[in-house]
């Protein structure tokens, strides 16, 4: 054991100590640490930086803007009807199933990230209509995205990385679905846990939701039913209009007549006009549903709009302006303003009025859609007291809903039938959703995550690093030695809590990186295929259930929840060893 050896342990140490504590961001603890590398001579400056221009990061770094593409097509909103269902009346652990089990499938094909940035304010406002524990609910959805990114090659960030470091050491990489029969089997029986059993040990709290419903400013929205509606006919209640995500209807007015409240068994005819109150974000949604119109007569399509150049805003009605006293109607905002009035808020007054017939006042909060140029048009107008850009609302024409899907599926295809090369199939499928404007250059720029390009670039010479010190050979030792008395099943289960560990004390990223050359030292040292040991470090890397720290998608839901941090240990380590037992049984079952 020579100076490099013990220089690059006392790093990782350190380095390790340094992301637990988060001390410095991710990116700038591994950066440091290549560089400390390259000047302890323990890599050459090629090795160091080959990570930049590896085939894995590159990939990644296109899948974000493929995962974009469909996100910002709105695509998802179509489907929460679907997810959350039409009635309250179902079971918790059915509930559960619908939710979680359509994440995990999507999950497996866009990153996750995204699947529960969008589900995560409809969710919240969904257990608050029903009088559910949102704290019952956040922890599966995270863990379900987390499973579905299992499932395939380019299911997770972590996968690509992996093969990107299977191709640097001279490796085949993983073919698309490759991990699949690994994946699918570990996702299915994971949801079943979590519905089963990790469900149990959910907490129940609802208070925090309580002081946010109170403080929540909404908006009333009026829409008209049309023959296209699908729910005439039926009940609001058979409609799905009565348990709808941050929306209440409060109020039908028929032929003149107010029918209020708006009872569950009411029946919705043609030419009824629905007054709804809530949140900007869902009435946005809301008047998105076909049959469903806003006004008769708008030159803009508020049913297929592009989010990229027709944005949201909230304006505040000035002292000063000349819309005062002037119903919407008659004020012409639409041809001055080159805007559509979507909702108005009035310092919690609930009105029951079209929107065409409420006289504005001093005060009054107004919902727009307009083109992105209007905030930089009347940001200084008297006429508004404030102009702010609202919550965005992913959308796009159906065309480009449409073109999102195919050219998922075309870059899935290609890649499977060895057409092309992965980070070929992906950069054509960029091309293609840029010159079908199904994503701006701006939608593209905003979707590429740099931060984690930095910790994969930098993965690739940390882990030469840790090879060429010997480093990996002494953990890979201990490994075998502790391992072997259970034969390769042991070994198998001493990578995945090695990597297991690691994935929820830093990030998964970071962990993936730090523990292959580990891998292929334990494989090299006991002359086997290392292809099953990483297919055990790819899940196990994966399997970030245990502190909310150790993924993104556990972060986000951590505030929403409610949760503690104790709350992921209860949930999360039954769930590990649920997942490492299932998953060594399988590659035993499947390699050996």
């Amino acid at each position: 054991m020579d100076f490099q050896f013990w220089y690059t342990l006392i790093l990782l140490i350190l380095t390790t100590y340094f992301l637990v504590k988060e001390i410095f961001e991710t990116e700038l603890t591994l950066l440091s640490f290549l560089f400390l590398l390259i000047l302890g001579k323990v890599i050459n400056v090629k090795e160091a930086f080959v990570g930049f221009s590896n085939e894995g990061m590159l990939t990644i770094g296109f899948l974000f803007i493929v995962a974009a593409g469909l996100s910002n097509s709105g695509l998802m909103g179509r489907l929460q009807n679907f997810l959350f269902g039409k009635s309250n009346h179902s079971g918790y652990r059915k509930k559960l199933m619908r939710i979680l089990f359509p994440v995990t499938t999507v999950s497996a094909f866009i990153n996750n990230t995204p699947v529960v940035a969008l589900l995560i304010p409809t969710l919240k406002s969904w257990t608050e209509r029903s009088n559910l524990s949102p704290s019952k609910f956040f922890i599966p959805l995270s863990y379900a995205a987390i499973l579905g990114g299992m499932c395939t090659l380019i299911g997770t960030s972590t996968n690509l990385i992996i093969y990107g470091l299977m191709e640097e050491s001279g490796i085949k990489g993983m073919e698309m679905f490759e991990i699949s029969k690994i994946g699918v089997p570990v996702a299915i029986s994971g949801l079943l846990f979590i519905v089963f059993v990790a469900s149990r040990f959910l907490p129940d709290r609802k208070e925090a939701l309580i002081k946010l419903e109170e403080n929540t400013r909404e908006f009333v929205v009026a829409l008209k039913v049309t023959p296209e509606y699908k729910g005439i006919g039926k009940t609001i209640e058979e409609a799905g209009l009565r348990h709808l995500a941050g929306l209440f209807l409060f109020q039908i007015e028929r032929n003149g007549e107010i029918i209020a409240p708006a009872r569950p068994d009411e029946v919705i005819r043609v030419g009824d006009r629905l007054f709804f109150t809530g949140l900007p974000k869902t009435i946005l949604e809301l008047q998105k549903t076909p049959g469903l119109k806003l006004i008769e007569d708008a030159a803009l399509d508020l049913k297929q709009y592009d989010s990229s150049q027709i944005r949201p805003f909230e304006v505040v009605v000035s002292n000063s302006s000349p819309l005062i006293g002037q119903n919407v109607r008659e004020s012409n905002f639409r041809q001055k303003y080159d805007a559509v009035i979507i909702a108005i808020h009035r310092n919690g007054e609930r009105i029951k009025k079209k929107i065409g017939d409420i006289v504005l006042k001093s005060g009054d909060t107004l919902l727009l859609l307009a083109h992105k140029s209007f905030l930089k048009k009347y940001y200084h107008s008297r006429d508004f007291l404030l102009v702010s850009e609202s919550v965005k609302v992913p959308s796009k024409p159906l065309k480009n809903q449409i073109i999102a899907v195919g050219t998922i599926a075309l870059m899935v295809t290609m890649f499977v039938l060895h057409l092309m090369p992965i980070v070929v199939a992906a950069g054509l499928s960029v091309m293609i959703l840029l010159l079908t404007r199904t994503i701006s250059l701006e939608e593209a720029r905003e979707a590429v995550d740099f931060r984690v390009l930095v910790i994969i670039a930098t993965a690739f010479g940390i882990a030469a690093g840790i090879k060429n010190s010997g480093v990996a050979q002494f953990f890979a030792h201990f490994i075998i030695l502790g391992g072997s008395t259970f034969g390769i099943i042991g070994v198998l289960a001493g990578v995945f809590l090695v990597a297991s560990s690691y994935t929820n004390i830093i990030t998964n990223n970071a962990a993936a990186a730090l523990v292959f050359p580990i891998v292929l030292a334990v494989t090299t040292e006991m002359q086997v295929d290392p292809r099953p040991f990483i297919l055990t470090l790819a899940i196990a890397v994966s399997s970030s259930f245990a502190t909310p720290i150790s993924y993104q998608t556990n972060i986000m839901v951590y505030g929403p929840g409610g949760y503690r941090f104790k709350d992921f240990l209860r949930v999360g380590l039954p769930m590990q060893l649920f997942i490492m037992t299932i998953s060594v049984a399988l590659i035993y079952f499947y390699y050996f």
